[in-house]
């Protein structure tokens, strides 16, 4: 290992969970639902709490959690300090007004910020941040979005600074204005300029400008500057506000280990009063974003034990300790080799590379990661795809599960096929050159695209046309089986679909992946 930088449960009524009462009553009547067919349990997947068998009498299967704090997976590990206060705020009830007034402050002294709120996410802290520099506390504003007549709109963001998660800035409303250069910056500010934005990529020096000169420019036109720092733990003193940053989201179920549906905003004291009055759960437009008094509690004691004896050095330390184990048994194996990556600061955490030769190892990283969730205990990875690596992130395992890991890692690569040549393609029997009308049918709707082909033997190149994006086409044709990529950049999405289907004539029909948002069926016709 090399460091490197019987009752139905159709029959089962909400009044039926409210009679319940307790706790208790409750996994009773969990555990009379039926264990569906396709959830077996979760066999020598160890036992935390009561077990889980409240997922697995819900018909999902548990696993071991590699991927550390992906929200599709569930986030980090919480602190038991967090699940036991998460527990105890259960039982009794607050006034959320008085809630936030009162642990509000509490965290942003723990932090070094004038003011904090918790919001649902850190998705939820950045929309409610930009709430509160568009319509700030003003009622008539607030019931008026997202519609921004009259009402400055406009937000700067470097372009090396977006990511799909600025839909959250977006959705209220506003419109996005991208700067590359510093000169850019300078010209970009106008009457309708309300608040700039970022990644906490904006910290890196090889920028073509750095934040200090970001938040100054900002600074010169009264602008708020608003940075999304999900992924980073909360460090004091805080390097964004430090810089200049008015506003900075945190997510709460990350490396800080608190309520996964939970984040902080941290900042100016004018802002965060307004980017509360913003949210739930105030009549606003983000009502729909509601933290719960639970939640709201967890955070609170996720930052309180953050600043009050939780040691990230012996976290890391632990964690780089079972990297240890699984590279003294995966590299058992002739082919495998694992590497560190070592944070980049101390908001982030050590991760550790697995890597195999497929000369050895015919395994691609999508069948590893397909047989590792499909095994028992299930463990879910970021193995994916085509290649012969993946990482492992180690927030959200458990003490022990390192070493099941390291078990289901050995066994799959020693049993492993040697190497796998690729199967050849066939010669078409189908032309498809030039351009085709597509519909595709979605679960619910359906839409109209276009390509272009252009054929080379086998290979597939072109255009695709989308209803408002459009993306080179790469793929392949073998005997009438087609197989090409379309979908194209819509802000900053990159939206990927990967088609399949069979050509007949002048007509295709097959399936097509859409990524995250499934499957969906489509059918073409060669344009006269």
């Amino acid at each position: 290992m090399k460091p490197t930088s019987e009752k139905d449960s159709s029959q089962v009524s909400r009044r039926d969970v409210f009679r319940a009462g307790t706790a208790a009553s409750v996994a009773s009547l969990l555990a009379a639902l039926p264990l569906r067919s396709s959830a077996a349990p979760a066999a020598r997947l160890p036992t935390r709490g009561s077990g889980p068998n409240v997922y697995e009498k819900a018909g999902c299967r548990p696993f071991i959690n590699c991927t550390a704090t992906y929200t599709i997976n569930g986030g980090s590990a919480q602190l038991p300090e967090v699940i036991d206060a998460v527990h105890e705020a259960a039982y009794y009830h607050v006034n959320l007004d008085e809630l936030m007034a009162a642990i509000g402050p509490r965290i942003a002294e723990l932090l070094g910020g004038e003011a904090a709120m918790v919001s649902s996410g850190a998705a939820g802290a950045v929309t409610c941040g930009t709430l509160a520099c568009v319509a700030g506390g003003d009622p008539e504003k607030m019931q008026q979005l997202p519609d921004t007549t009259g009402i400055k709109n406009e937000v700067i963001v470097p372009s090396w600074s977006r990511s799909t998660y600025d839909h959250a800035v977006r959705t209220t409303g506003i419109n996005m204005v991208e700067v590359t250069t510093l000169d850019d910056l300078k010209n970009a500010f106008g009457p309708k300029t309300v608040m700039c934005t970022g990644q906490v990529n904006v910290l890196r020096d090889s920028n073509p400008f750095t934040l200090e000169q970001f938040t100054a420019e900002a600074r010169k036109h009264g602008v708020p500057v608003l940075i999304d720092a999900a992924a980073d733990l909360p460090l004091v003193p805080n390097p964004l506000l430090a810089k200049g940053v008015d506003l900075v989201a945190y997510s709460g179920g990350k490396i800080l280990r608190g309520p996964q549906t939970a984040g902080i905003l941290l900042g100016r004291k004018d802002l965060i009063t307004a980017a509360f009055a913003n949210s739930a759960p105030h009549h606003a437009f983000a009502r729909a974003m509601k933290c719960s008094k639970e939640e709201i509690v967890g955070v609170y004691v996720a930052v309180h034990s953050l600043m009050n004896g939780r040691s990230r050095k012996a976290e890391d330390d632990l964690w780089r300790s079972w990297y240890k184990e699984i590279d003294a048994q995966v590299t058992k194996v002739d082919g495998v080799t694992t590497s560190v990556n070592q944070p980049a600061s101390a908001a982030n955490y050590p991760t550790l590379n697995v890597e195999w030769d497929p000369k050895k190892i015919g395994l691609t990283s999508g069948e590893l990661g397909k047989m590792l969730l499909d095994g028992n205990p299930r463990v879910q990875t970021h193995a994916g795809g085509g290649g012969h690596r993946f990482r492992l992130r180690p927030c959200a395992m458990y003490e022990g599960e390192h070493k099941l890991v390291a078990a289901r890692l050995e066994e799959i690569f020693r049993n492993a096929p040697g190497e796998k040549k690729p199967t050849p393609l066939k010669p078409p029997t189908v032309t498809i050159d030039g351009h085709w009308d597509i519909d595709i049918q979605f679960s619910m709707g359906s839409t109209q695209h276009d390509v272009f082909f252009a054929t080379q033997g086998n290979k597939v190149t072109g255009q695709y046309t989308g209803r408002i994006t459009e993306k080179p086409v790469s793929g392949t044709v073998s005997g009438n089986e087609v197989k090409f990529t379309g979908g194209g950049k819509v802000e900053a999405t990159a939206l990927s679909y990967s088609f399949t289907g069979h050509v007949q004539g002048d007509h295709m029909s097959g399936e097509v992946s859409l990524g995250e948002y499934g499957p969906a069926r489509w059918t073409a016709k060669r344009r006269a």
